[in-house]
């Protein structure tokens, strides 16, 4: 077998490093049983290398390209068209042109040819590259064909190959390329099938794009094309195009782009049985690649030609069920405002914690809210009561399921709507004790208790779980879970948020109907006691307060923001990585300090803030990501923001506002309401409903505190006991173990040993799924519900989204996606993806807060009512239709933003 050339016969996917994606893939199709897939070979990646092997020019500017960014597209070009001009002046080796015109002898030197590019990191099942290299089809003859030889292997250095390889990592040179050389067929009709809806990921829609000519015109967007969609042998939907253009060949070689005549462009390009020929070819493809795929085939004598087939990588992972029933799955993380891939160690945690019924897909979590969908009740309660009401993107979405009638019957235990039995109405279907016919002071009584409780029960974990290891500590562990458990479950904690809720939602509702007044509650919930969130904010004022009386270490920590961030970007690249290597961080920040005059007092105030808040973290429901105190680095640039942007006192100052704010409000609404008939008896009853609000919406956050802080508890011993399995040779770092679930590490420290092979293919699958965009709402077979808010009489040009937070401020936006990465001046508006509660430092600083993900009882929106801040969550793609530096004005009140 030559290392040079290999027919399409000689092929499989075990290939892929000699003849690239595209050629491992025309191989594998050829051994399907009854396709056509046209003739020909493949030259081989070993050919490529050896041709540029010992160009010393080529070489020494693939060294220069290595050193550039994505981002830097005037040197890309330079630099790529010197590199593109040296591969096609070079001359293809002799032995390696004798092989192919051997090949071409046996297929006929005077055949028209395809000649296209197959790059060792195109058409992967993780990134399809599709489109990066080039193709050129109808080439005829001998020199033609080894002059396009040349430029297939140039076009692996055009601009748009470099910089997508430089946006998905991957190595200039550890990507090889290789050229297919296969039959022309001369179609009547052409196009691109995909086996899953690529609109909305339905894995059982085909989706079938066709025109006439060529089918190079449709795949580069030069004509319109008939749309199909096909399910189960069904044609469920049709789009004919007007078809004005089609590409066609040319006899002397090359193609021509031909007018099509007026009655023929709105003709279907495909009659129906061709269609369902078409797609039962692409089901057997998709079964034999075990995946869906994006395929190019044409039509020509009463028989389709399969010419490539690709992976689909743009598609979330569909959530897999128990059985064969559909079902319809809900993202945990746009509730929880932390849409980020988690790790399997991460995932598997919070499944052991979690009694909801969970699924996982993409590296994200999903809540299988099916049994709910098929009760009455449950629809009613999932719609207008729990998820509908703090999400209208998912209402909306839940609301186009809920019309699905055939859908709806397909679901395990439907039942038809009944008459709404109020009594049935409960939240979660359980009877949690409310304190609605308490006073606030027996309210603030059982607050105290609950966290009185447990910080307790903290205090034990913290001091039993030192004193396990091995075995001992994963049933140990699995113990305290359920005492987790438990502890998230007590009524009465649920009763008092509960509480704050209804009474939140009472006041803004009667307050709206007797006054006119809109999102009372938002006022009126500004600087509430207990919550460990807002007061994490305000304690970091603090801190900079300390530090600030300090010069030295004022410019010390100037100086470590600078040097010691670039040194530790530079070994672990994003902040967020999780990495044992912010204890080196660690120990440059704090220990260096007290070589300070007022070091110690700065040391000492950063580790008593970490003492109680150190366990946060960005994305901190994930227990594999760094905490801030493993990288108490973290804090600096908010430290010396707060520095630069408040006066000493401003944690008191903002806590005192927020108090006066409440009761300013408080005092107008009941003077307003006894002016009104009954005045007296609504007042009465309103300041019952505003003294609950105090008493009970700031514990709200507490109980996710202690959860986050349990989770460092069990991450520190876990990296204990990963540090022994580094030292005895079994793992290779300790962050190995996060790609771990709970029970393979368990087996892993019991037996000291585990596959290094899955860990690895555990770290290639978590890159891919840290690219993926998770959906709200997304069913069993794949397809992704999208909703949209049904709003009227907004300003023309007016950004959509949930008011969580009222008022309406103008300012200038800051576009940040790693709160690592924040520069806020005060009076800024923070724009991001997600904020949860490790950025609520940030929120000191701005005056106004947009997120695409979040609702109205996420921790962000709770501590956005808490400082007063106007904000608008659920803004979809607020992070580039809103350009950092922009002036905008945010409302608040009634959920949208402008762009002035």
């Amino acid at each position: 077998m030559s290392i040079y050339t290999l027919s399409f016969q000689q092929i499989d996917k075990t290939k892929l490093a000699m003849v690239g994606g595209k050629g491992a893939n025309l191989g594998e199709l050829s051994r399907i049983e009854g396709l056509q897939v046209p003739n020909g070979f493949c030259i081989t990646t070993e050919a490529f290398k050896k041709m540029i092997g010992n160009s010393e020019t080529i070489n020494l500017l693939l060294d220069q390209l290595a050193t550039l960014k994505a981002d830097d597209r005037k040197a890309i070009s330079e630099i790529s068209a010197k590199i593109r001009k040296s591969v096609e002046e070079t001359a293809i080796p002799k032995d390696i042109e004798n092989e192919i015109i051997l090949h071409l002898q046996q297929f006929g030197e005077t055949h028209a040819y395809a000649i296209r590019s197959s790059a060792t990191a195109e058409d992967l099942p993780i990134a399809s590259f599709a489109g990066q290299q080039d193709t050129f089809l109808n080439i005829i003859g001998r020199e033609a064909i080894l002059k396009h030889i040349s430029k297939c292997w140039a076009s692996l250095y055009t601009d748009r190959a470099v910089i997508y390889r430089l946006q998905n990592g991957f190595d200039h040179y550890e990507v090889s390329i290789s050229v297919v050389i296969q039959k022309m067929i001369f179609p009547e009709v052409a196009g691109i099938m995909f086996t899953a809806d690529p609109v909305n990921g339905n894995r059982k829609v085909v989706s079938i794009d066709a025109s006439f000519g060529l089918g190079e015109a449709l795949v580069s967007g030069l004509v319109n094309a008939d749309n199909y969609k096909v399910r189960e042998g069904n044609i469920i939907g049709k789009k004919i195009s007007t078809k004005k253009l089609s590409v066609s060949a040319l006899i002397e070689g090359g193609t021509k782009e031909e007018e099509i005549v007026q009655d023929q462009q709105n003709i279907q390009s495909l009659m129906d049985e061709e269609i369902l020929e078409l797609e039962r070819i692409g089901r057997k493809i998709e079964a034999h690649f075990c995946q869906p795929q994006d395929i190019e085939w044409c039509f020509a004598d009463d028989t389709f030609y399969i010419v490539q087939s690709r992976p689909i990588t743009t598609l979330f992972p569909v959530p897999e069920p128990d059985d064969e029933q559909p079902h319809v799955y809900v993202s945990v993380g746009h509730q929880q405002m932390m849409t980020d891939a988690f790790n399997p160690l991460g995932l598997s945690i919070w499944m052991l914690t979690t009694r909801a019924h969970m699924r996982t897909a993409g590296g994200r979590l999903f809540v299988d809210i099916t049994p709910m969908l098929a009760s009455p009740v449950g629809r009613e309660t999932l719609v207008n009561v729990t998820l509908g009401k703090s999400d209208p993107l998912i209402k909306d979405a839940l609301t186009t399921i809920i019309a699905r009638e055939d859908f709806m019957k397909s679901l395990p235990g439907y039942e038809k709507e009944t008459a709404p039995d109020k009594s049935n109405n409960d939240v979660l279907s359980r009877n949690y004790q409310t304190l609605n016919e308490y006073s606030s002071g027996v309210a603030d009584q059982i607050v105290s208790g609950l966290i009185r409780s447990n910080q307790i029960s903290l205090a034990a974990l913290k001091e039993n779980i030192q004193t396990k290891s091995g075995s001992d500590l994963f049933d140990f562990i699995l113990h305290d879970i359920e005492e987790l458990k438990k502890i998230m479950a007590e009524p009465q904690s649920f009763g008092v948020i509960m509480t704050g809720m209804n009474a939140s939602s009472w006041i803004n509702e009667k307050m709206s109907e007797w006054l006119g007044e809109k999102n009372a509650a938002d006022t009126l919930a500004q600087s509430a006691p207990n919550n460990i969130t807002s007061e994490m904010g305000l304690a970091l004022l603090d801190v900079a307060d300390i530090i600030r009386g300090f010069p030295e270490v004022v410019e010390f920590l100037e100086r470590l923001k600078v040097r010691d961030r670039a040194e530790w970007l530079k070994v672990n690249g994003n902040c967020t990585e999780n990495t044992s290597s912010s204890s080196r961080s660690e120990h440059t920040f704090l220990h260096e300090l007290p070589g300070f005059r007022g070091g110690k007092e700065s040391q000492a105030a950063i580790v008593a803030f970490l003492d109680k808040y150190g366990m946060r973290c960005a994305g901190e429901i994930d227990i594999t990501k760094t905490r801030w105190s493993e990288n108490p680095l973290t804090l600096v640039p908010i430290i010396l923001g707060n520095i630069k942007n408040f006066e000493p006192g401003e944690s008191k100052r903002k806590f005192e506002k927020g108090k006066q704010e409440a009761l300013k409000m408080e005092q107008d609404l009941l003077h307003r309401l006894r002016q009104l008939p009954d005045g007296e008896e609504k007042a009465i009853e309103t300041k019952q409903k505003i003294d609950l609000i105090r008493s009970c919406a700031g514990y709200r956050e507490y109980p996710k505190y202690g959860m986050i802080s349990r989770y460092f508890l069990y991450k520190q011993a876990l990296l204990i006991e990963a540090k022994r399995l580094v030292e005895k040779g079994v793992i290779y770092e300790e962050e190995d173990i996060y790609y771990l679930n709970f029970e393979e590490l368990r087996e892993a420290v019991r037996t000291n040993n585990i596959d290094n092979e899955l860990i690895g293919n555990r770290k290639e699958e978590f890159k891919t799924f840290e690219k993926l965009t998770p959906p709200r709402v997304i069913t069993s077979e794949g397809e992704i519900i999208t909703g949209a808010y049904k709003r009227e009489n907004l300003p023309a040009n007016a950004i959509v989204g949930l008011a969580v937070s009222s008022g309406v401020i103008e300012g200038r936006a800051r576009v940040i996606l790693n709160m690592e990465n924040a520069k806020l001046e005060d009076g800024d508006i923070l724009i991001t993806k997600f904020t949860d509660p490790s950025w609520t430092p940030l929120f000191v600083s701005i005056k106004g807060l947009v997120t695409e993900v979040g609702g109205l009882m996420t921790h962000g929106a709770v501590i956005a009512r808490e400082y007063g801040l106007p904000a608008v969550f659920g803004v979809e793609n607020a992070t580039t239709l809103i350009k950092d530096g922009q002036i905008i004005r945010v409302n608040g009140t009634d959920g949208f933003v402008e762009i002035l």
